[in-house]
């Protein structure tokens, strides 16, 4: 019996127990500390120096050589690479059966208009005799509708003597311009068809452009580059590594539109070529120079990170919670680099202590404690 009442008394005061310890509320969970970083204002600088821009060397003018009638090269008039002039002949086509319809189609003509003399003397008996009553007036209709026909017929043999004048013209390929020829695609005695055989190519080399892309947020700059823009100026250059072709360029064109898959217009730039040192297709870098009279925004290199080919930095807000914000990156100067948008200067960054950062992070300045001595 004491021992019943001994248990009673146990298990009353485990219940007891449990029902305080489920009444207590369990302490909020303490934010994460604060994380020590180094932090840079972005500053401006006025130095002057090279926005650099992918480019691709083309020619100004440049055009397939193609046959205009089917048969076989009977000629090749010109080395392989040469310059060639405006009109000059580079290939000649089998001008056999071309030259056989020509004649056919003369001897045609000739009958044709042998046949109108015929009707146009038969139209002008008829119509004197006509003048004296002496013929019905049905055979002088006959007769002035057999010269209208005879007329037509001379005019459609006539069409039919320049289209196959053209077909022998064609025969005879020349440059549509001058400037450089390049490997010829065919060789004497290959059968070529009309409008489908490619014979050569054929470009101007002396000036020569230089094609690369502009995001549309530099649109304007370089318009107003074009229109302030004067001979041999040195705001235009490219680069092979590290050698600089010697002369200036200047903008020959920029294009009538942006591309809307990637925000960017091709502009063209002109260079002289006199030495032939440039070849169309070759990959270059375009250096434009940029005295910047405001300022452009410098930050230190290592503040950037990249994500998939796009650059970012850490920049501190309110409270010290860092953002991520994207930026359009310039220039590397040394140990910075240019920020073209998405930082104005004064801003705070974070430039050690990124690896440990996220989105909304919160960070702090002060040196890490030192370690306790034991």
């Amino acid at each position: 019996m004491q021992f019943l009442s001994m248990k009673a008394l146990l298990t009353a005061g485990i219940t007891m127990l449990l029902l305080s310890c489920g009444n207590k509320q369990a302490p909020p969970p303490s934010p994460p500390p604060a994380v020590p970083v180094t932090v840079e204002e972005a500053r401006t600088t006025s130095a002057s120096y090279f926005d650099e821009y992918p480019g691709t060397v083309v020619a100004l003018n440049q055009t397939e050589i193609r046959a205009q009638v089917s048969g076989y090269i009977t000629g090749i008039y010109f080395k392989d690479g040469s310059k060639v002039r405006k009109g000059q002949r580079l290939y000649s086509i089998d001008q056999q059966l071309y030259n056989a319809n020509y004649q056919q189609a003369i001897a045609n003509l000739q009958l044709q208009q042998s046949n109108l003399m015929k009707a146009q003397k038969d139209a002008d008996r008829y119509h004197e005799l006509d003048k004296k009553d002496a013929i019905a007036k049905q055979q002088v209709d006959y007769a002035d509708a057999a010269l209208e026909a005879a007329k037509r017929q001379v005019d459609a043999a006539r069409a039919g003597v320049n289209a196959v004048k053209a077909s022998v013209n064609f025969s005879t390929i020349v440059a549509p311009f001058s400037g450089t020829i390049g490997i010829s695609q065919v060789r004497s005695g290959t059968s070529v068809v009309a409008g489908q055989t490619i014979l050569n190519t054929i470009s101007t080399d002396n000036p020569i452009g230089v094609d690369f892309a502009v995001d549309q947020k530099e649109v304007y700059r370089f318009s107003l580059l074009q229109q302030a823009q004067k001979p041999r100026d040195s705001t235009f250059s490219i680069a092979f590594g590290t050698d600089v072709y010697a002369h200036n360029g200047s903008i020959n064109l920029i294009d009538r539109a942006v591309d809307p898959q990637t925000g960017t217009i091709k502009t063209r730039l002109t260079f002289l070529n006199d030495k032939n040192m440039l070849k169309a297709g070759m990959s270059t870098t375009v250096r434009v120079l940029n005295n910047a009279t405001q300022g452009s925004v410098v930050i230190p290199y290592k503040a950037v990170t990249e994500q998939l080919g796009e650059y970012f930095a850490y920049v501190v807000g309110d409270s010290s919670k860092v953002s991520q914000r994207k930026l359009l990156l310039g220039k590397q100067i040394g140990q910075d680099i240019i920020v073209r948008d998405g930082l104005t200067a004064g801003e705070k960054i974070v430039v050690q202590g990124i690896q440990n950062l996220r989105e909304g992070a919160v960070i702090t300045t002060a040196p890490p404690p030192a370690p306790v001595k034991k």
